[in-house]
């Protein structure tokens, strides 16, 4: 199996957009928080967050992102649990998502950029001054961060079989834990 530190060779090698980086490591910080929760294997479960865009900035389109990143990862010895998440995080690929961890990852995805968005909009720019309630408060305003598509966060979470706002919550949660490590810290005052 390959280790964290391996995956994030893969991530470093292929992304060059330190955002991106941020945003895969978020998602990688929610998908090990579900696991520990759902008493599942964190380091899989953590893989699958990690790597799912991996392949975003070699393949920025639809037609190839992530199918087209698949064989790269199974070269380097991924477990195909993980590959198969990470086909069925985006819709197009037509791969189901059967699994909890697929489920997981896909709730993970999408609803992470919004609480960074919530974040940076932020005086202090530190996630730990954010909460669900204002998580919630700014999904109600249709034009802020509009590219976090809210329909798509629904219906995830709804698959997953978690209720929107406690979802919210706990990825939040999780991203707390690794503000520092998401550039999410803060400002100095």
């Amino acid at each position: 199996m390959t280790s964290r530190a391996e995956a994030l060779t893969i991530v470093r090698e292929y992304v060059k957009n330190e955002n991106l980086v941020r945003h895969m490591l978020a998602v990688e910080a929610a998908m090990r928080h579900y696991a520990r929760l759902l008493g599942e294997d964190e380091e899989i479960w953590g893989l699958a967050g990690l790597l799912h865009d991996f392949d975003w900035e070699i393949h920025p389109s639809l037609e190839h992102h992530p199918q087209d990143g698949a064989p790269i990862l199974r070269e380097r010895g991924l477990p195909e649990v993980v590959i198969e998440a990470v086909l069925s995080h985006a819709n197009h690929t037509g791969v189901p998502r059967q699994t909890r961890m697929q489920k997981a990852l896909y709730a993970c995805d999408e609803i992470t950029g919004l609480i960074t968005a919530v974040t940076l909009v932020r005086p202090s720019k530190s996630i730990r001054d954010v909460t669900a309630k204002s998580i919630k408060n700014k999904w109600k305003d249709k034009a802020f961060a509009a590219g976090a598509k809210r329909e798509e966060i629904e219906q995830a979470t709804q698959e997953f079989g978690v209720e929107l706002w406690e979802h919210a919550g706990n990825v939040l949660a999780a991203m707390q834990a690794q503000a520092q490590e998401l550039g999410l810290g803060g400002v100095p005052a």
